[in-house]
């Protein structure tokens, strides 16, 4: 019995983690208007609730290899979960504006820690199942967004929104709890050793401008798509409940890139499809948003879900070396982060000034043919090409 326990130790643990890596994101959108109604918060300030930990995350995530020279991943990966936690309890405890926006700063860090160190930790562990299990840990992630975007308006409801906000902390804790039972790997490295940054490669550039517009979908709909409703007319509930089809969506399509992407060393065919569905999804928003409103929830969840895990598989899929790859997928996350970080904001601008956030919907679906362009050049077999 002990051999299955810790087996299957590993991949619970990283499942685990996954889940706690966006409920402190997600359960914002619900529960904004709310919270700008009792902290005083105007749209530009709100939407730094989003930008600022997806900020934070990309310039963390671009220290990758110091991160793991200087922490070790079953260490930094248990620090992160812990900020994540202690963020999550202190807006339960201390629910004011500027609250608010330390805990997006310190559970940004912890979210970016996580995102940099677990990637190597699942090259190096599940050797030629890598890239399913990241497609199962993409997933657990979206899968913490889908519980915490459906129920926090419901929570809200009954216990106020600083309980909705903080409750996440009880989940980070049985998350940090499993991964402390998980033991260090044989050959984690105490130092990482770069021959050459990933950054000299123009490739690596191309993969962090494709990882940081389709996660910056994420990022817009994540922050504004239930203000957007409401707007409209709609309950936060019904909002909440928008934003969780969004993410059963996105859950969904990570599970069927997870069963599929082992079988095929091409990914384009399918990296279309999500981009095509992701602006099928935005143009109903723009043309029709109360007709098509669970049409467009379906559609657009179903082509983010598909391309974050796409685009961080085909990032690795670039990597010579696990080394290599795991300075990559740094690299694209931590940059593409930063991009991903001024849709919110520019979104909360054109409201602030408009009064209205579907040019912003029109923007996203601008940048998917930008996306689709990208996507074509990705072929099988290629590699990271670094200058000497």
């Amino acid at each position: 019995m002990r051999e299955p326990f810790s087996r299957m130790l590993l991949p619970t643990a990283i499942l685990l983690v996954g889940m706690n890596l966006r409920p402190a994101l997600a359960s914002v959108g619900p529960l904004l208007d709310a919270i700008q109604r009792d902290t005083g918060l105007g749209d530009i300030g709100a939407s730094l609730l989003t930008t600022f930990p997806v900020l934070l995350m990309g310039l963390c995530l671009l220290g990758t290899a110091r991160l793991r020279g200087w922490m070790g991943e079953r260490a930094g990966i248990a620090a992160g979960v812990l900020l994540i936690l202690l963020a999550c309890l202190a807006r339960w405890v201390w629910p004011h504006a500027a609250a608010l926006i330390l805990t997006a700063i310190v559970g940004g860090v912890g979210i970016a820690i996580v995102q940099a160190l677990m990637p190597g930790v699942i090259r190096r562990r599940a050797a030629a199942g890598s890239g399913r299990l990241m497609g199962f840990y993409s997933t657990a992630i979206m899968g913490g967004a889908l519980i915490s975007a459906t129920t926090c308006a419901w929570i809200g409801q009954v216990w106020g929104w600083p309980a909705a906000l903080g409750i996440w902390a009880l989940p980070a804790l049985l998350g940090l709890g499993i991964w402390l039972l998980v033991a260090q790997g044989p050959h984690e490295p105490v130092r990482s050793v770069q021959r050459r940054p990933v950054r000299h490669a123009p490739r690596a550039w191309l993969l962090m401008l494709f990882f940081g517009l389709g996660t910056g979908a994420y990022t817009l709909v994540l922050a504004w798509l239930p203000p957007f409703y409401t707007q409209l007319g709609w309950s936060e509930q019904g909002a909440g409940a928008m934003l969780g089809a969004v993410t059963l969506a996105e859950v969904a399509a990570g599970i069927a890139v997870s069963l599929w992407v082992d079988r095929s060393p091409d990914r384009r065919a399918i990296l279309f499809a999500a981009i095509f569905s992701l602006l099928a999804g935005m143009l109903c928003l723009c043309i029709a948003p109360l007709q098509l409103a669970w049409v467009a929830a379906l559609l657009a969840g179903l082509g983010i879900g598909a391309l974050f895990p796409l685009s961080l598989i085909v990032a690795m899929d670039h990597g010579e070396d696990t080394d290599q790859a795991s300075a990559l997928a740094g690299f694209v996350q931590g940059g593409g982060y930063v991009l991903a970080a001024a849709l919110p904001l520019a979104a909360g601008l054109l409201r602030q000034r408009l009064a209205d956030l579907t040019p912003a919907w029109w923007l996203m679906a601008g940048l998917c043919l930008a996306l689709a362009l990208m996507a074509a050049r990705f072929r099988p077999g290629d590699r990271l090409s670094l200058p000497h």
